[in-house]
């Protein structure tokens, strides 16, 4: 397991500094190199219920299972990568924020899904005090939490895939120099100008099938660069 180098626990949870969570889950190792599986959270993971901060509220959104278990079987790591502006704006804490992901946890592991690094951000313009931040380099559509990631787990960040809703989720990738992004419902297909970075949509199943195909390639060109 990498090193996720020292945490600043504030009420034994893993905050990195007050708007950063960094959470290693599991004991799974990966190899320098290997590309990542980067997952927005609400709307991308769990249906969108507007700063969620009850557990019960959770409801995963089922076309994702798949997707997180062929990233899991092609032994290439599942990253959360989330804004989580509500803290900063006062409507729950991390502790609303620990019970939430916890039980996304317990409901992706009971659908045999593997969430190997969690990451968010809770740093928003409209904060008040260490939260208030106009353009934190942590936030999206800034590329700070992928690029963290790439250091903890050692990722190739090149190879690496986004899925999102907004799109932000897609800049942030695209900043951070991964290969392309996947748009929840998104009407997008087309390569930045800059890069090579490449937006495709994910709205069907058929547009499903195919990000599964796209991470369980990168498995095996992972395996054969060995």
């Amino acid at each position: 397991m990498a090193d996720i180098g020292p945490v600043v626990r504030s009420d034994h949870y893993p905050l990195e500094a007050p708007g950063l969570w960094v959470e290693r889950v599991g004991s799974s190792a990966f190899p320098a190199g290997t590309p990542a599986l980067f997952l927005d959270r609400d709307g991308t993971i769990n249906v969108d219920s507007g700063y969620p901060s009850d557990p019960a509220d959770i409801v995963l959104r089922p076309q994702m299972l798949p997707v997180i278990r062929t990233a899991n079987i092609a032994g290439i790591p599942a990253i959360v990568v989330s804004n989580q502006s509500g803290i900063a704006r006062g409507y729950f804490g991390w502790p609303e924020f620990a019970a939430v992901n916890a039980r996304l946890l317990a409901l992706l592991e009971a659908q045999n899904c593997r969430i190997d690094l969690v990451l968010a951000c809770a740093y928003h313009s409209s904060g008040t005090g260490e939260l208030a931040a106009a353009d934190h380099p942590m936030r999206k559509p800034n590329p700070g939490m992928l690029l963290r990631a790439r250091d903890l787990l050692r990722v190739d960040i090149s190879r690496s895939i986004i899925v999102g809703d907004k799109a932000d989720d897609m800049e942030a990738g695209r900043r951070a120099g991964l290969c392309e992004g996947w748009l929840v419902n998104g009407r997008s297909n087309r390569t930045s100008g800059e890069g090579a970075f490449r937006t495709r949509n994910l709205t069907t199943d058929n547009d499903h099938s195919k990000l599964c195909d796209a991470i369980a390639e990168l498995g095996r060109i992972k395996v054969s660069l060995r």
